[in-house]
């Protein structure tokens, strides 16, 4: 049978893009990773596709985009309510924040945080940061050495998290024994500011690839500390300062090292001086001070390679460390602290 001129473009063409698809057959790595992802983005979907405030919602396990005013600025949050949730059983809380110039969904679809909550029984809160546009798509925080938009313009994202664990704690049961906060980059340095300014609420936080940039810090009484980084970091420097990809240095700032960040809360939490190796592989190591002041403990884990990134990450624009999956090593970090009283 003779197959016309135009069918065999047509199947010529088909042909070629088949072969440079990704060989996902040959790949089950890969293909376990994409239908993780196909997960913790069915997780993260939205309840309804037009935010709504918490009084309004119908608060179904699943994730749901919330509205409130705070500061004089409407702002935005995602909460994520994992289906092992009952009211009346006290529940952990964690807010995750996103990194500079990012924004909530990204941080939702591919940083595993909602999937590993509902592995631990976490309700998640997932905030949108402030940027010129007021859309939030490119969003930063004022952590208070940084970042950009927030920072120049004094935006009160303290308060922000203050209002938000308010507001959940009156409609869902949370465990405020057992609230944390985790953030990437500008997010993990939100996180360190609400450990200084929030002491009183959060009982732990875990930073990644962001450094207690507060400039002043005085907790009212210790909050354990996670801190993971990789010793190539291209943004925050492992060892100070900012590195060349930042483009504009105006728009960031001097950044604190790594171990002036965790000599810091070892010296708050007053924790033992000298660390002990609890985690030794190709690539990672974490050195746990313990004890410290109310059972708090402060906990580094450093990768030798993942640049800026979130280890265990899923990300088509750059390789990140798999010596390290950030949101294990963060919840049994967690579930290892003792509740304090």
């Amino acid at each position: 049978m003779r197959i016309p001129a135009s069918s065999r473009h047509i199947l010529a063409a088909v042909a070629v893009l088949f072969l440079s698809m990704p060989a996902f057959s040959q790949a089950p790595a890969a293909e376990g990773s994409l239908r993780e992802r196909l997960q913790e983005r069915r997780l993260a979907k939205t309840a309804a596709a037009q935010p709504t405030s918490l009084s309004e919602a119908t608060l179904s396990p699943g994730t749901h985009r919330i509205e409130l005013q705070h500061g004089g600025i409407k702002r935005d949050y995602l909460l994520f309510i994992p289906a092992s949730y009952r009211p009346g059983v006290p529940a952990p809380l964690l807010f995750a924040f996103h990194g500079g110039m990012g924004n909530m969904n990204h941080f939702a679809d591919n940083y595993g945080v909602t999937l590993a909550a509902e592995t631990h029984g976490s309700i998640v809160v997932i905030p949108n940061g402030t940027g010129p546009s007021g859309s939030g798509r490119m969003g930063t925080w004022n952590a208070g050495l940084c970042c950009h938009w927030a920072r120049d313009n004094k935006i009160d994202d303290v308060g922000f998290v203050g209002t938000i664990l308010s507001e959940v704690s009156s409609r869902l049961t949370v465990d405020r024994r057992r609230v944390y906060a985790t953030g990437m980059s500008n997010g993990a340095m939100l996180a360190y500011r609400v450990a200084c300014e929030l002491s009183g609420s959060f009982t732990a936080i875990a930073a990644v690839a962001g450094t207690d940039n507060t400039g002043e810090c005085r907790p009212t009484r210790p909050v354990s500390v996670l801190h993971i980084h990789a010793r190539d970091d291209e943004r925050v420097l492992f060892d100070g300062g900012a590195g060349p990809a930042n483009r504009d240095p105006s728009k960031v700032t001097d950044f604190a090292s790594v171990s002036s960040t965790v000599s810091r809360w070892v010296s708050a939490d007053r924790c033992q001086a000298q660390p002990r190796r609890v985690l030794s592989r190709d690539g990672a190591q974490c050195d746990l001070y313990a004890p410290c002041s109310s059972g708090a403990a402060v906990q580094l884990c450093v990768t030798e390679a993942g640049g800026h990134s979130w280890p265990g990450a899923t990300s088509r624009r750059k390789t990140t460390s798999t010596a390290l999956d950030a949101n294990q090593v963060m919840w049994d970090f967690f579930n290892a602290l003792p509740s304090p009283r």
